[in-house]
């Protein structure tokens, strides 16, 4: 078989060594005779598996005793909803940025729940950069401000975070978790779908402090309310199991890779290849400001943009998949996710050249 090499910005790309082990333990788990897909989520087999990856995850963001870990359903788009149910407190309203189409749906779910203050916006230039906290009109007080640290589609990343928020700071980091160490001690609340750098679709992660899980009010139903959850750790119903174990295993490559500042300087180059072949010539181009591209996630154009239906075409003959930017922008867009190979970066970097020298 040709070498295939998948640039989906998700469901995304896993390491291959996870797949292989996921593959040998399908039929018989850590001789249980059982597959990981049958087990009871309340026997003593499958909860050593949750257990295990719960811990290697806290391990991995040297997360507190202060934060409960949440392994939910519903993606980050149940948690546009879940979030302003917990923590919105009465007569103040919540903080949000605007940076992209993952943070205008969680602020147009946020608005049928409460009060949502956008305090600052870069639609009108096209989400090509993210407002300077400085130009942020936040509240006097906030339930929360709320960010996408990431933002898959357009391609903005937060590189660093602000202090003295008048509410806890929450982040969507779905496209951009483990990709680098974080202080998790600036958040009150992270949530991300797993289906990106973690895992199979079907896992959400809440890291949620556990002095905010004391809003979730008491009429809240039982399966949206953190403190519900957390009380019965993430198994007030059946768990997306599957997912959580292939979540774990990717935890334990982590580690097995040298951990998090690892796998950052790993992007921080697989990335900065990319960007560098974009800049280094006019047929390509970057919509987004230098400062806060992101790492993950990397959308660009060719200057004559009737080309780019056949560099997707001539891509995906090179065995160069899933390059087609999202249908709300168009164009080219590569994710280079932790599992991401540096020899896919490579192969992609060689197509792109020789494109250039017969199109150019």
């Amino acid at each position: 078989m040709r070498k295939i090499y998948n640039f989906s910005a998700g469901p995304a790309v896993l390491p291959r060594s996870v797949l292989e082990q996921a593959q040998e333990e399908l039929l018989d788990w850590s001789g249980s005779g059982m597959s990981v897909t049958e087990m009871s989520h309340r026997g003593k087999e499958f909860l050593s598996i949750a257990e295990d990856a719960e811990l290697t995850l806290r391990s991995l963001l040297g997360l507190t005793k202060d934060y409960e870990v949440l392994f939910l359903q519903g993606g980050a788009t149940a948690q546009f909803s879940m979030l302003p149910m917990n923590l919105m407190l009465d007569g103040l309203p919540a903080d949000y940025v605007c940076t992209g189409q993952w943070s205008k749906k969680a602020i147009k779910e946020g608005k049928k729940l409460g009060s949502v203050n956008v305090v600052a916006s870069s639609e009108s230039r096209n989400f090509a950069d993210i407002p300077h906290i400085d130009d942020w009109d936040l509240s006097a007080e906030s339930s929360y401000v709320h960010i996408t640290s990431n933002e898959t589609i357009g391609g903005v990343e937060f590189h660093n975070y602000p202090d003295d928020l008048p509410g806890p700071l929450v982040a969507d980091m779905s496209s951009h978790i483990l990709s680098k160490p974080i202080d998790c001690s600036k958040f009150g609340l992270i949530y991300a779908g797993a289906q990106k750098n973690i895992g199979p679709a079907g896992l959400t992660i809440v890291i949620v402090r556990r002095d905010l899980i004391e809003r979730s009010a008491v009429e809240l139903p039982s399966m949206f309310s953190y403190a519900v959850q957390a009380e019965n750790q993430s198994m007030f119903n059946t768990p997306p199991t599957y997912a959580i174990y292939m979540a774990g295993l990717v935890f334990k490559w982590l580690e097995q890779q040298g951990g998090l500042a690892e796998i950052e300087r790993q992007n921080i180059n697989k990335s900065s290849m990319l960007y560098d072949q974009i800049d280094s010539t006019a047929f390509y181009h970057s919509p987004i400001d230098k400062s806060v591209r992101s790492r993950m996630n990397i959308p660009f154009r060719i200057h004559d943009e009737s080309l780019e239906g056949l560099f997707l075409k001539d891509a995906g003959d090179s065995g160069l998949l899933q390059l087609k930017g999202h249908r709300s922008v168009g164009g080219i867009r590569a994710s280079v996710y932790n599992a991401m190979p540096l020899e896919g970066v490579e192969a992609l970097l060689g197509f792109m050249r020789q494109f250039e020298q017969k199109h150019g």
